[in-house]
């Protein structure tokens, strides 16, 4: 038995390769190369989401990493994939510095790029598997991309979503896959693809070093993931991987989802805007409970004269009522004045007071014109160290000692206990409230109680036009994953309706009033991916430890024979 040399840098430094040929292996890339291929990984990434929607970068971003990780040790792995992930969500999300500070910027950035950490530590650990089993290799970076994915969605305090990768193919074909697998499933294609690329290029810097002189055995041999036998074969084989690769990405284009579902409503989206942007927009709060008002008074009136269409209902923005119209007579009764002018149910976003002292709910109500307040959704999932402290006597000091805007967040937010489905003219819609719609299951259980259209309330206020763009990337995933025609409802914009084919109408202008008048089609068809829910994704993670638990073995082995041999 012969133990494989790498260098200094490998993962499986010392570790032989059972009935493998007494070849040296294969080296990982100067760390050098590696170290600017990580950064290179996160700025594509980057580039693939909104504003920049170069969605065909998202595997690109994928290889990178992978190439970068391959045979490396688990802390020169986890070096690379944090660089990867600050490089990529730092400027992703540096709309949440835009009015509170540097520091909640960088501690949310900190923490998303650990888990691409953990990420690059476990591509470098499955290094031996998809050097033993070369087909295995661009299975298992899908498996471990969706693992980290699972991971940072759900920890710590019900965890983070954004930056999915399955949210940056808005405009992609493999969209169509969300019908099938959700989220999940299209992560998984992308990053398959994306370890598809990551094998070509492997099997061609290798067919470079022997076109070089510089070879440190057989081209490709047994140690390397794609195998060959001539210095013609890794060239072939590598473009053969490109070709699978991007027809793994476009070929789901030819799948056709559903279409339109029941009789077609005709619903409006008001966006009233703000006077300025920033947190003390909260200070405004009658001028932009004033704004919606206006705006949906000057739609009754367009519908008087002839020129709209009367709306099936009519939806306002998250926030759209920051004084509680419940005990506020003043704000109460002019959203009753709206509703009853335009004759439709209105979806209200309020803040509630209460209950208790230093509590309040973000809700969404339908304000019924004639009776006034009906059936309420109470957001269900709140944002933490946005519209609540965990832990608040121990984390407050802290916030308070980093921020100065740390005292702004006076009140916690309470979360809801029932779905959002309710009932607004013919239809019935989901009422899905800011960032919940990053969240797979809260959007599953809410078409599975019956919601026939969703409807996203959100307050882009506070942040930035990418942000909104962001988010409307994840209506867009939704819609398709659950066939559900959806609209977007922002204070500021982007405002927009949302087709179950995932096609975007309509869309209005950031920091812009605007109402928007249309058409969509509710539904009470379930695609595959509502029925399945989170299966796929569990599979999917449970994969992604089954290999990383088969590479320790496969490394436990590899020592012991390598004992008995010497």
């Amino acid at each position: 038995m012969t133990t494989l040399t790498t260098s200094d840098d490998t993962g499986t430094a010392g570790v032989p390769e059972l009935n493998a040929p007494a070849v040296p292996a294969p080296r990982p890339l100067p760390f050098l190369v590696g170290l600017a291929l990580a950064a290179a990984s996160g700025l594509a990434m980057l580039l693939a989401f909104p504003s920049y929607d170069l969605w065909w970068l998202a595997p690109v971003a994928v290889a990178l990493l992978a190439l970068a990780c391959h045979r490396r040790r688990l802390r020169t792995g986890a070096l690379f994939g944090l660089i990867s992930g600050v490089v990529f969500f730092a400027p992703l999300l540096s709309w949440t510095n835009t009015h509170v500070g540097n520091a909640p910027w960088i501690l949310l950035v900190g923490l998303q790029a650990v888990y691409f950490a953990l990420l690059g530590a476990a591509l470098a650990w499955v290094s031996v598997v998809a050097d033993r089993w070369r087909w295995s290799w661009p299975v298992l970076v899908g498996l471990l991309w969706v693992g980290q994915e699972a991971m940072r969605g759900r920890t710590p305090f019900g965890g983070f979503p954004w930056g999915r990768v399955a949210f940056s193919q808005g405009s992609s074909p493999v969209l169509s896959l969300a019908a099938v697998g959700g989220a999940p499933l299209v992560t998984f294609v992308v990053c398959l693809s994306g370890g598809l690329l990551a094998g070509s290029l492997w099997s061609l810097s290798g067919w470079l070093r022997i076109g070089r002189g510089r070879a440190v055995e057989p081209p490709l041999s047994t140690s390397s993931p794609f195998r060959g036998g001539s210095t013609a074969r890794p060239l072939l084989l590598a473009g053969l991987g490109v070709v699978a690769a991007v027809g793994l990405v476009l070929a789901p284009g030819v799948l056709r989802t559903s279409g339109p579902g029941g009789p077609g409503v005709v619903v409006a989206v008001v966006q009233g805007n703000v006077p300025r942007m920033g947190l003390d927009f909260n200070a405004q709060r009658a001028a932009v409970l004033e704004n919606h008002v206006r705006a949906t008074l000057e739609l009754a009136a367009d519908v008087k004269a002839g020129t709209v269409h009367r709306p099936d209902f009519v939806v306002w923005p998250e926030n759209s009522s920051d004084i509680d119209p419940l005990r506020n007579a003043d704000a109460g009764g002019r959203i009753q004045a709206a509703a009853d002018a335009v004759g439709v149910p209105i979806l209200v976003g309020a803040v509630l007071s209460g209950p208790g002292e230093g509590h309040a709910r973000n809700a969404g109500i339908v304000w019924l014109p004639g009776t006034g307040a009906g059936e309420t959704y109470v957001k269900r999932h709140p944002v933490p160290f946005a519209e609540y402290l965990p832990l608040r006597p121990l984390v407050e000091p802290i916030a308070k000692a980093i921020t100065d805007k740390a005292g702004l967040l006076r009140t916690d937010f309470l979360p809801g206990e029932t779905d959002g489905v309710l009932t607004m003219g013919p239809a019935r819609v989901g009422d899905i409230i800011c960032f919940e719609v990053a969240y797979d299951g809260l959007v599953k259980e809410t078409v599975d109680a019956g919601a026939q259209l969703l409807a996203v309330q959100t307050n882009n206020a506070t942040f930035d036009v990418d942000e909104a763009r962001q988010q409307l990337a994840m209506v867009r995933l939704r819609a398709v994953e659950h066939n559900r025609d959806s609209l977007m409802a922002s204070t500021v914009g982007v405002s927009a309706l949302v087709t179950g084919d995932g096609v975007v109408h309509r869309a209005t202008d950031f920091f812009t009033p605007a109402v928007i008048v249309g058409e969509l089609h509710p539904s009470t068809a379930r695609t595959l991916a509502t029925r399945l829910g989170a299966a796929p994704e569990t599979v999917m993670a449970a994969l992604a430890l089954a290999a990383l638990v088969l590479a320790g073995i496969v490394r436990r082995s590899a020592r012991r024979a390598a004992q008995h041999g010497n």
